[in-house]
């Protein structure tokens, strides 16, 4: 069976060796798209990570394709749809860095409170004082985590260890994880309101873009401060700015810009004649983000350690296993379909 592994770092490179007895293995670094799909138009199963982007037109150039294992928990950078017309299976990493990323959270949380930023550039630039950079404590503070899965929980634990408050929203909620962690779920407009810091935790839906707007930012205490490491499509970048130009909300720690693949290829969008307006226009607000002296953005990086790596990578190659032995695992999407 014909497997190839796109976006593949060389740390990674190791971990697939077990899928190449009775298999003919390809490992790439590119990314999988629709310039260069019809390369591997044999390819039976994929592996990707999210700067791939599976839609319809990219899958039409894989005729041969059964399965795609994408080394990542969101799937939202594939055509489900798609996949279900064509019976391709869909398996994802449901779960291998809720300490992870939870961690960033606080990383990017205390780079905010103890202006570290500013900080570091203040004592490499020679002016060795403390003045005019004045923080904030995180204890008796009240954290909104939005969404109370693997990394909400972990957040919840953390915070906690700061002697924070939390207030939790989730569409389902849990009260026997609530009574066991501590926190109090309330609806959404109460958290935008009584939070003092709100981190988000919910995948890319339909029902979750721009879950924070114009609307929820007026919801929000003034000066609020908001992290999220989710993903980019549920902030409005544009109601994002302005909150963080008027002072409406005191800080940003952001690891996702809903469109961060086309920043490393701005010159391309640009000529593109896929390039709209609305492409342009997010582009343009992401990196007003990227200079806002009170906003810290990392490269999608939360996930990016050697733990982690390890993790997705064994899942990924146990998904794909599973589905060579017939009996998939961790499937999100397409069990059966029209055709296969």
């Amino acid at each position: 069976m014909k497997i190839v592994i796109f976006e593949i770092e060389p740390r990674e490179a190791a971990a697939f060796d077990a899928l190449k007895r009775g298999h003919d293995l390809v490992l790439t670094e590119q990314p999988l798209r629709a310039d260069n799909a019809t390369q591997f138009a044999d390819a039976e199963i994929v592996s990707t990570f999210i700067y791939s982007k599976l839609g319809r037109d990219v899958l039409e150039k894989l005729p041969a394709l059964k399965l795609i294992a994408t080394r990542s928990t969101g799937y939202d950078h594939v055509d489900t749809r798609s996949c279900a017309e064509r019976g391709i299976v869909v398996s994802n990493v449901p779960s291998y860095g809720e300490n992870t990323v939870a961690e960033h959270v606080f990383a990017l949380l205390l780079a905010i409170s103890h202006r570290l930023r500013e900080a570091m550039e203040r004592a490499r630039s020679g002016r060795f004082t403390p003045e005019g950079l004045e923080g904030f404590d995180l204890q008796g503070k009240t954290l909104g985590v939005i969404g109370t899965g693997n990394i909400g929980r972990h957040v919840i634990r953390i915070a906690h260890g700061f002697a924070m408050q939390v207030l939790a929203f989730d569409v389902k909620p849990q009260p026997q994880i609530a009574k066991e962690l501590g926190f109090r779920y309330v609806s959404l407009d109460e958290l935008l309101a009584g939070s003092d810091i709100i981190t988000l935790h919910v995948p890319a839906l339909p029902q979750t873009e721009h879950l924070i707007d114009v609307r929820a930012i007026a919801r929000m205490k003034h000066g609020a401060i908001l992290i999220n490491t989710a993903r980019g499509s549920v902030i409005d970048s544009r109601a994002l700015i302005e909150a963080l130009r008027s002072g409406k909300l005191a800080a940003a720690g952001l690891d996702v810009l809903p469109d961060e693949p086309l920043i490393r290829e701005e010159a391309e969008l640009i000529s593109s004649i896929y390039a709209n307006q609305q492409d342009i226009r997010d582009l343009v607000a992401d990196h007003i983000l990227l200079n806002m002296p009170n906003v810290i953005v990392t490269p999608h990086s939360a996930f990016n350690t050697r733990e982690a790596i390890a993790r997705i990578a064994t899942t990924t190659v146990d998904n794909i296993v599973s589905f060579l032995d017939g009996t998939p695992a961790n499937v999100v999407a397409a069990r059966s379909g029209k055709s296969s």
